[in-house]
């Protein structure tokens, strides 16, 4: 596996966004991003659209997905004007924060893209640069009222100092054949980003690492209802419960290749979650277990993956 062999840090962020607000969950993100390397991270990872906040309504809230119903429309709204357009200021100020720490960061955000929202991992290296990125193949259940669509051609993995660096969003972790088209390209570290970590989601991040065979980086979000009051929104506000209600619990956690928690999980209170990672922890499972390699059957089993972007409109070169 190429990469280096030097024990290094890794750290989940466990920390609810500035909900909805862009500015102000960026300007959090830059802070968070200074202390983990502070306290010697080298690679820094967010949680499923941290910027500006997981759609947590759509599980919680009376009348989400009800027709034409203008609470929901008010809420749609906030969220898409306070979604990340790449290539914007708010990217910026990450790539920026990124380079003063010296660190990796991988940031999950709501994607701004023309009139579509996507679910977006966001690669961006420790001198600042833009790595890659990741949309969501296929929202799942009521995700669908709020993103489009990914496709086969942001199934990346990135070169990194440290490593071959991947990720998958949420339930993308069950889909077998998305984990082995990244499996084949040789993760030494996975990002699995999550709303929050409940049990059946560690059982799936656990085994994405073991089968694997790489280290795995879980990242949820803690939120309480609390963190939505300096919202004047209807919806969020018919959400039950007090201001101690836990929407999203955390949870994060870092695993590795065998499947062992390293760190976490940590449950219902913000923090940090940091472990050290050993590369050579990675090489050491292949002897027993490589599902692309010795483990795996090509003349039984084949997979063929689209890499090639999908357009709705292509422009002949006359018309360009």
């Amino acid at each position: 596996m190429k990469g280096n062999n030097d024990v290094f840090r890794v750290t989940a962020v466990q920390e609810p966004p500035v909900f909805l607000d862009l500015e102000q969950s960026v300007e959090k993100a830059c802070r968070l991003i200074a202390q983990a390397a502070r306290e010697g991270a080298r690679l820094i990872v967010f949680p499923e659209t941290w910027l500006p906040g997981y759609p947590v309504w759509l599980d919680v809230a009376p009348g989400a997905g009800l027709w034409g119903y203008a609470p929901a429309t008010a809420v749609f709204r906030r969220l898409f004007q306070n979604s990340v357009a790449l290539g914007s200021t708010a990217v910026t100020h990450l790539q920026q924060a990124a380079r003063s720490a010296r660190a990796i960061v991988v940031m999950g955000l709501n994607e701004r893209d023309g009139g579509t929202l996507y679910n977006t991992i966001l690669y961006i290296g420790a001198a600042g640069q833009i790595l890659g990125k990741h949309r969501k193949l296929i929202p799942t259940y009521t995700e669908r009222l709020v993103w489009g669509r990914g496709d086969g051609s942001t199934l990346t993995v990135v070169d990194t100092p440290l490593g071959r660096l991947g990720g998958l969003v949420c339930w993308e972790h069950w889909m077998p054949l998305a984990r082995q088209a990244m499996h084949v390209q040789q993760e030494l570290i996975h990002v699995a980003q999550w709303p929050t970590v409940k049990e059946m989601l560690l059982i799936a991040s656990r085994h994405y690492a073991f089968e694997g065979r790489c280290f795995v980086v879980a990242a949820g979000t803690v939120l309480q209802k609390r963190d939505l009051a300096h919202l004047d929104l209807a919806l969020l506000a018919d959400i039950p419960g007090g201001a101690d209600t836990f929407l999203m619990r955390g949870g994060s956690a870092i695993i590795s290749p065998e499947g062992d928690l390293l760190a976490g999980p940590l449950y219902e209170q913000p923090g940090l979650v940091s472990a050290e990672i050993d590369p050579q922890q990675a090489v050491d499972g292949r002897l027993t277990l490589d599902v692309v390699g010795h483990y795996g059957r090509p003349d039984v089993f084949q997979l063929h993956v689209n890499t090639k972007p999908h357009k709705h409109v292509y422009w002949p070169d006359s018309e360009k």
